[in-house]
């Protein structure tokens, strides 16, 4: 059972391989969303996720026969670090294994604990029952990245946190994958004040817990389909589902698209690198029906490779309207290019990318197609370009950004 004896022993016992994450006030998502917006910040964690606080105290409670047997897990990567984190610590071996589509900074980071890392299946669930299957066949002992009482025990040491910076907590945002951050989330957040709303946050492509809620017993996606990779599972917790039923409030579920936007502004705003999961809970500030409310956003992690950096800042550049690209139709004679030009500086639009083909057409009237990629201060600085080149005649059409980094 999740005991209040049981968090504050997990509390003391994190406490050796944590970094103290304190509460930091937003003003950019407070002034956004019309609440008293605080972020979490487990991004900024030794493993640069939550997960360490579970395995470690998971770990902690076996027994050195079952250390010594090697522990097993699977993980679509932050639990695959907070195990083979702790397991050097603790100087036991440990396999994981991890979706082929987990990200090569989470393979890698796993790797340099000294964890051997079994790369098999798309989604979790697909590496969760091959782990489940190494460790019947060598005999090791496997440990649930969410599904274990103990781990969501140690998860749950967040909400202790949170209530010694924030005692007047109102509503805390938690994100979901299988569960067990959330189960310690907010058990003990109804131990310390059963006033205080606790809402779990999903990917909508991959809103596992809120069909269970709906239906009442743990179910089963066909698939999951978000760039939240770390939150992308099929079925919540079994052991833990009945803590989820009496003590998550309500779930809210967010479009990739609002993630993407998300993290441009937590990069702007907060300098962070937050990873996908971890934003669920920053986008789902806009869901909330609330005015003035203290709200603690929970942010899960951080391990995000560069190359999904660049891709989502460029789209939510893109979303914002800060970069965009036409195309125009010239006249072949000298100075049309110039001319262009002069109306895109006029409104002080800034060119990133020019594409100039002069072999599109005979037709001399209209052979020469422009392609322009440029930045903008948003949608309405983006259309009084567009405006200004149709009011000189041309006729410009949206096209698709290629990339701002090729």
């Amino acid at each position: 059972m999740l005991t209040l004896e049981k968090f504050e022993e997990a509390s003391d016992v994190v406490k050796k391989v944590i970094n103290r994450t304190k509460l930091q006030y937003s003003e950019y998502f407070s002034a956004t969303s019309g609440n008293k917006v605080y972020l979490k910040p487990e991004n900024m964690q030794y493993t640069g996720a939550y997960k360490v606080r579970g395995a470690y105290y998971k770990i902690s409670t076996l027994s050195k026969a079952d250390r010594e047997k090697g522990l097993i897990t699977a993980s679509a990567g932050n639990h695959a670090q907070g195990v083979a984190y702790a397991a050097k610590l603790y100087g036991c071996k440990a396999t994981i294994v991890m979706p082929t589509t987990t990200p090569l900074i989470k393979v890698n980071r796993t790797k340099a604990y000294g964890a051997d890392v079994v790369l098999h299946g798309n989604v979790y669930d697909d590496a969760c029952a091959h782990a489940l299957k190494i460790a019947e066949e060598t005999g090791g002992t496997f440990i649930h990245p969410f599904d274990d009482e103990q781990v969501a025990t140690g998860q749950g040491t967040i909400a202790m946190e949170i209530f010694k910076d924030l005692p007047t907590v109102d509503i805390i945002l938690v994100p979901v994958g299988g569960g067990g951050l959330a189960t310690g989330v907010s058990t003990l957040a109804k131990m310390l004040n059963p006033n205080v709303k606790v809402i779990g946050v999903e990917p909508a492509g991959a809103s596992c817990l809120q069909e269970s809620l709906k239906q009442g017993k743990v179910v089963s996606l066909p698939n999951v389909d978000t760039i939240a990779d770390g939150t992308a599972v099929k079925t919540p917790g079994k052991t833990i589902f009945p803590y989820l039923q009496k003590n998550i409030d309500d779930i809210i579920t967010i479009d990739d698209h609002e993630l993407i936007v998300a993290f441009l502004d937590m990069m702007e705003n907060h300098k962070m690198v937050v990873e996908n999961s971890g934003l669920l809970t920053v986008a789902a500030l806009n869901h909330l029906d609330c005015k003035g409310k203290k709200v603690v956003s929970v942010l899960s992690g951080g391990n995000m490779d560069v190359i999904t950096i660049s891709s989502v800042v460029q789209h939510g550049l893109i979303q914002r309207g800060r970069v965009f690209t036409i195309s125009v139709r010239l006249p072949d004679r000298p100075g049309e290019l110039v001319n262009v030009a002069n109306i895109i500086a006029e409104h002080q639009g800034n060119v990133i990318r020019l594409d100039h083909n002069q072999f599109v057409s005979i037709n001399r009237n209209s052979a020469v197609e422009l392609k322009i990629t440029m930045e903008a201060f948003g949608h309405d600085h983006k259309n009084e370009i567009i405006n200004a080149l149709e009011e000189k005649g041309y006729r410009p059409r949206m096209e698709e950004p290629k990339s701002m980094y090729n």
